[in-house]
């Protein structure tokens, strides 16, 4: 029989939650979780691994001045343990770590609080953490922090990130040698004697299983006899760094639940935090749910994922929690509420104002144009327009930000230049708002949909000695292993050309400017061509192109007009990080540059935009495209329309 009430048993070196439903055990007092005991399963983390090595924080960091991602390792210890709530409706427990100038160089100057929460009648359990820097205190770079669960290999082995995203899934066993062949980099692994042989010549990466903030809501992984699911629930985005499209990793062969909170995936040390000596810092991680299911004998186990998600529903609803503990993390009625409507203005689409039909609009830190996809420091809260370009945002904590957003289908961002102030239990109107998107003249030509993303060009199959099955005649064609190989393989002799009016983007557009890889293993800049016709020109007047770019990586866009050896028209210097070609992601960072194109640079006829992506070390150097757009000269009698309805 279940108790009533949650119990809380609290021993030397362990500390036990019971409600009756499960079972949680933490050390005492690193606070890493060393036991979840449910369903009749007595430890559904891996019992194989040391008591360290099975649920934990932990996080990656640096001194100040330091460059790069990568840093020291830390699986945060705590080191001194208290009872926060202990009543039959709630058990909260804090592990704490505190920093002092005799740890200077060997732990991260935080104190970190690390709370665990047990409800009556849950089957789950919550973390969250409160990260603090004191401004006295040296510097510093977070290159991450998450939560890791680490589950038994021998129960769990389907795994789930998404309705069309779950599989059975390798051994952690099959990725080493002889077992598992390292391919171009080591978290990429071809599978060449697995223990089950169904995977033989799959490539395993955990890259292949990434998902966007905005969707990485629930994963985990099912056991199939007894039918019990895993899940890492993450009811809201507002800890995260990067806004709704920031990539980041989620379920992994391990079997691996991770709950991700910073990371520089797919964006590089543009969005690692740096945390200044004289800067005062605080942040709550969280809180982020685990929650456990289980099927009588006999259903489908995988009725577990369709319970999870509305499991997961449940947790958004609730969202923010009434029942943490800490002053720091703000409840409902503490927090404040933004509304408005967007239009866009672009008088060569429409003469009216256009609603914003889906936009994001987000509020985060106040800064440039854009700036939030940067932004790593702070709380971030988005939402989507409706169709008619109306927008809410709920339950924003109290401070100071900047209004974002930027439209699908539209180029560029914008920015509400007056900061926000939110105060508790505001509701603030912000009227008709009206985005005016960059534009000088007609669009004589563009190639692709400005969406932030390279996924409606060209992406090729795989090599069929680098599949992953999940991802064969899937719509995320992208996530395979070595696609970046294959554009040599397209075009072995010369680069791509395309032709205005003639080609299709979505078949003669590669979806990412990469190295050719030469015979001698070494690699070579590439050059595509634009080529149009112009019936005429005006010589006196200034085109314009835009281009928009869905990622970069160690690499460089050199833009010429008519003439591939002349002095370039643009550079963009070397630019990006995101790893996106390697990482299986379609975008990464977003870029976006308007140049300015003579009209005497021009002909009537036959023109060439040429596309230079000189740098050439790796075969992870290059672009993806997200649009480009040619535009002519303003008409003469053109001005700046109004800026308000």
């Amino acid at each position: 029989m279940p108790h009533l009430g949650v119990q809380l048993l609290v021993q030397d070196r362990h500390v036990v939650m019971d409600n009756g439903l499960l079972q949680v055990t933490l050390s005492n007092p690193d606070g890493i979780v060393t036991g979840i005991r449910f369903s009749g399963i007595d430890n559904l983390l891996e019992v194989l691994n040391d008591e360290s090595n099975r649920g934990y924080w932990d996080l990656v960091w640096n001194a100040a001045g330091s460059t790069g991602t990568t840093g020291i390792f830390d699986v945060i210890r705590g080191t001194s343990f208290k009872v926060i709530v202990e009543t039959e409706e709630q058990v909260e427990v804090s592990f704490t770590r505190t920093w002092d100038s005799s740890q200077e160089g060997k732990l991260v100057p935080l104190n970190i609080d690390k709370r665990f929460v047990m409800l009556r009648g849950s089957s789950g359990f919550y973390s969250y953490a409160i990260y603090e820097h004191l401004r006295e205190w040296p510097g510093f770079n977070l290159g991450e922090t998450r939560i890791a669960f680490k589950l038994r290999k021998d129960k769990f082995h389907y795994m789930v990130a998404a309705d069309n995203r779950q599989r059975f899934m390798p051994l952690p066993d099959d990725r080493v040698p002889p077992r598992g062949q390292p391919l171009a980099y080591p978290e990429a692994v071809k599978l060449v004697k697995p223990v089950e042989p169904d995977f033989k010549g799959e490539v395993d990466d955990k890259y292949q299983y990434s998902i966007e903030n905005k969707d990485n809501k629930v994963h985990g992984w099912i056991c199939m006899d007894p039918a019990v699911g895993f899940w890492q629930i993450t009811p809201s985005d507002e800890f995260r760094s990067g806004g709704p499209v920031k990539q980041n990793l989620t379920s992994h062969v391990g079997p691996t639940t991770l709950a991700m909170f910073l990371s520089a995936h797919y964006s590089g040390e543009d969005l690692v935090p740096k945390i200044g000596a004289g800067e005062a810092w605080k942040k709550v991680f969280g809180p982020v749910f685990m929650y456990f299911n289980s099927v009588m004998d006999g259903d489908d186990p995988l009725s577990l994922w369709e319970d999870a998600k509305l499991q997961m529903l449940i947790e958004v609803q609730s969202w923010p929690y009434e029942f943490p503990a800490s002053d720091d993390y703000q409840k409902s009625d503490q927090r404040g509420n933004v509304s408005g409507r967007l239009f866009v203005r672009d008088r060569f689409v429409s003469d009216d104002y256009i609603p914003a039909n889906g936009a994001y609009v987000g509020l985060a830190l106040p800064g440039d144009v854009g700036s939030w996809q940067r932004e790593c420091k702070d709380y971030q809260f988005w939402n989507r327009a409706d169709e008619d370009g109306y927008f809410s945002i709920n339950n924003v904590r109290t401070g100071d930000y900047n209004l974002y957003a930027w439209v699908p289908g539209v180029i560029g961002d914008y920015r509400y230049d007056v900061s926000v102030t939110v105060t508790s239990g505001c509701d603030i109107e912000m009227g008709d708002l009206v985005y005016q998107p960059p534009r000088d003249g007609p669009t004589l030509w563009e190639i692709g949909i400005p969406d932030r993303s390279a996924e409606e060009f060209y992406v090729p199959d795989p090599n069929p000695n680098y599949t992953n099955k999940l991802y064969v005649n899937h719509p995320d064609r992208f996530r395979q292993y070595g696609l970046w190989e294959r554009y040599a393989e397209l075009y072995p002799d010369g680069d791509l050309v395309y032709t205005v009016g003639v080609s299709d983007y979505r078949k003669d557009w590669f979806y990412a400017q990469v190295t050719r890889k030469k015979d001698d293993n070494t690699y070579q800049r590439t050059t595509w061509q634009i080529k149009f016709n112009l019936d005429e020109v005006d010589q006196n007047g200034t085109y314009k192109l835009r281009v928009a770019l869905a990622s970069a990586t160690f690499s460089e866009l050199q833009v010429r007009i008519n003439d591939p050896k002349a002095k370039p028209l643009f550079s963009s210097g070397l630019i990006g990080r995101d790893n996106s070609i390697a990482r299986h992601g379609i975008h990464g960072l977003y870029w976006l540059y308007g140049m300015d194109v003579p009209g005497a640079r021009l002909v009537e006829g036959d023109n060439a935009v040429f596309l230079t992506q000189p740098r050439s070390a790796s075969p992870f150097q290059g672009i993806m495209y997200d649009y480009i757009r040619m535009e002519g000269p303003p008409p003469p009698s053109s001005s700046s329309p109004e800026t308000s309805v």
